[in-house]
């Protein structure tokens, strides 16, 4: 039986076309969604109902209880979440709101310093100094913080600095629990503030010993995930009572990066808003200062080489001066770290040099000298080692005084040696400038004199700044010295019989005036190595115009006492080397031929 063309069977043909593959899979797709579909809405889960919105706490502002309301609830609504914060904490379960009832204060105190904290954001409200006054008439114990100041502007110490600026606000107005019930506590202690509104959670711990570190520990939740927070010294730093100069001149904040320090001036700084969520990391130590005192934020200490981040800004207040209100800047600083919970240690005390070296990581590079530092730092431990046998530090500078006039004693002999053989032909070179005294200083002739006077020095083997050498070594100690006094811890409110402090000026003027006095008796006794009358003039006057540079400028006491007691070996000097080389006889000048 032969087969029937392909032409014959026109129905099978045109079944086979319409169930091709992708007509089969598009059908199939189209089953399964509408199985899915039914499976959804008949047999599948519920959704949850929705709570109302009104129930929801809220983080945009501090948990303040009211006559009608629970602590730790708002009825404002839900803020959202800051970029500091993880996508997931949508989800975790808010914890149980913290807070105290009514505000309350702590002091914690060992024989360094008195810290009273307020459970109100858990901040200090005083930082008392024991072993320090301040320069107030009568003096008191010194404080750091500054209260008008941080009451206006709204900071104070160890308040925290957040990324977003209502969970800022909340931390640092809420009202901490507090561990202890005492409202008064001696160290070695440990303090523990705790705070929640039932989304955001702050602890911060607080141990201190009997030193001047603080060991500070603080842990920021916001619905159980991590939130970065810096803590920070605000509100203004140092001794408030200082006049000179003002508490804001001498105001720094600073940071240390692999070995360096960087200072800034509140003329240097910008105003907070600069930062945004901005952290300079890296940081060895950061922190305040003004001229003696520091807060410094450090690593923990058994990871002191962990590095921190920072922030610096200003804010502004307002004083009245005189009668007239002036806006002074109060300089700022905050500190974080990315671990949690993040610790760290704080140093708040004096920047004396020992202790500061004795940090890890070292700090005694905040005890700065200014450009003459390598002359300062060697005076200012000469001081201290003389000081561990004088104890009295007026005392000890008049020591050190005749110990570097002992050791620059041979330049002071040469000195003379050269005054003499000056003196000796002065007759010579007043002849040589009469003969060109005609004319001007303009004129190329005048150049032949000052080559006549030259080979005259060169004959006679003078050199002619050898008399200047003893005046050019001094005045670079004086200001080094001046450096070391007024910055060095250990020379404030320093007395030395009528002087009160030899950091400061003589408030009765007494040394400036001595100071120009035996200053004159010495310029008096020593050969004049000039022949001009208008240099002899400037040398006559100089010991008026130090006495009047002392009395002008903030130049120390304690330099003054220096000067005077170099003057005075000075005379003793001068007069045993006039007695062992008398001035020679003036020579009469020689008639210049015609």
């Amino acid at each position: 039986m032969s087969t029937p063309p392909l032409g014959q069977f026109p129905q099978i043909g045109k079944k086979k076309d319409k169930f091709t593959p992708e007509l089969r899979i598009l059908v199939a797709s189209l089953l399964s969604m509408g199985i899915i579909l039914l499976w959804a809405k008949y047999f599948g889960p519920k959704p949850p109902i929705n709570q109302p919105q009104k129930e929801q706490p809220a983080v945009s502002a501090p948990a303040t209880p009211g006559p009608s309301a629970t602590p730790g609830t708002s009825a404002s609504p839900q803020a959202p979440a800051p970029a500091g914060a993880s996508a997931s904490t949508k989800t975790v379960p808010a914890a149980p709101p913290t807070e105290e009832s009514q505000e309350r204060t702590i002091v914690v105190e060992n024989a360094l310093y008195r810290v009273e904290f307020s459970n109100r954001g858990a901040v200090v409200k005083s930082w008392q100094l024991k072993q320090y006054k301040d320069d107030a008439k009568p003096q008191r114990i010194l404080d750091l913080v500054h209260p008008e100041s941080a009451a206006k502007t709204g900071g104070w110490p160890f308040s925290l600095v957040f990324d977003d600026p209502q969970l800022e606000k909340a931390a640092n107005s809420g009202l901490y629990k507090v561990s202890s019930d005492s409202a008064s506590l001696e160290a070695p202690a440990d303090v523990t503030f705790t705070w929640s509104d039932g989304h955001l959670e702050v602890v911060k711990k607080f141990h201190f010993d009997h030193n001047y570190v603080v060991n500070v520990e603080t842990t920021t939740t916001l619905n159980g995930s991590h939130v970065l927070a810096g803590l920070a010294w605000r509100g203004g730093f140092g001794d408030v009572t200082v006049t000179d100069p003002a508490p804001s001149a001498t105001n720094n904040t600073f940071y240390s990066e692999n070995g360096k320090l960087s200072m800034f001036l509140e003329k240097k700084l910008d105003s907070p808003d600069k930062w945004g969520n901005t952290w300079q990391g890296g940081k060895s130590f950061t922190g305040v200062e003004d001229r003696y005192f520091t807060a410094a934020f450090l690593p923990p200490a058994d990871s002191f080489s962990t590095t921190l981040q920072t922030r610096y800004w200003k804010v502004w207040d307002t004083k009245t001066v005189n009668g007239k209100e002036e806006s002074e800047a109060i300089p700022e600083v905050a500190t974080a770290s990315t671990a949690q919970p993040m610790a760290m240690r704080v140093f708040v005390g004096p920047k004396d040099y020992d202790i500061l070296k004795a940090m890890r990581p070292q700090m005694n590079s905040l005890v700065q000298f200014g450009w003459l530092e390598f002359i300062a730092d060697p005076l200012f431990h000469g001081l201290k080692w003389l000081h561990d046998y004088i104890p009295n530090w007026g005392w000890t500078i008049v020591v050190l005084t005749v110990v570097v006039n002992m050791v620059l004693f041979p330049l002071r002999i040469s000195s003379y040696r050269t005054s003499l053989k000056m003196q000796r032909v002065a007759p010579q070179i007043k002849q040589i400038q009469e003969k060109y005294k005609k004319y001007k200083m303009n004129d190329p002739r005048k150049q032949e004199m000052n080559k006549e006077i030259m080979a005259l020095y060169s004959r006679e083997k003078i050199n002619p700044v050898g008399g200047c050498i003893p005046m050019l070594l001094q005045m670079p100690i004086w200001f080094g010295l001046n450096s070391a006094l007024r910055y060095a811890i250990e020379l404030r409110h320093a007395p030395w019989l009528w002087v009160r402090d030899l950091a400061s000026k003589d408030p009765f003027y007494i040394l400036p005036i001595t100071v120009g006095v035996s200053m004159y008796a010495v310029s008096k006794m020593t050969p004049m190595t000039t022949t001009d009358p208008q240099q002899a003039q400037m040398m006559k006057l100089l010991p008026i115009s130090m006495s009047v540079m002392f009395v002008i400028f903030p130049f120390s006491s304690g330099l003054a006492l220096y000067i005077l007691t170099s003057s005075v070996i000075g005379i003793l000097q001068q007069w045993y080397l006039n007695r062992t080389h008398p001035l020679p006889a003036p020579a009469k000048p020689s008639r210049a031929k015609k």
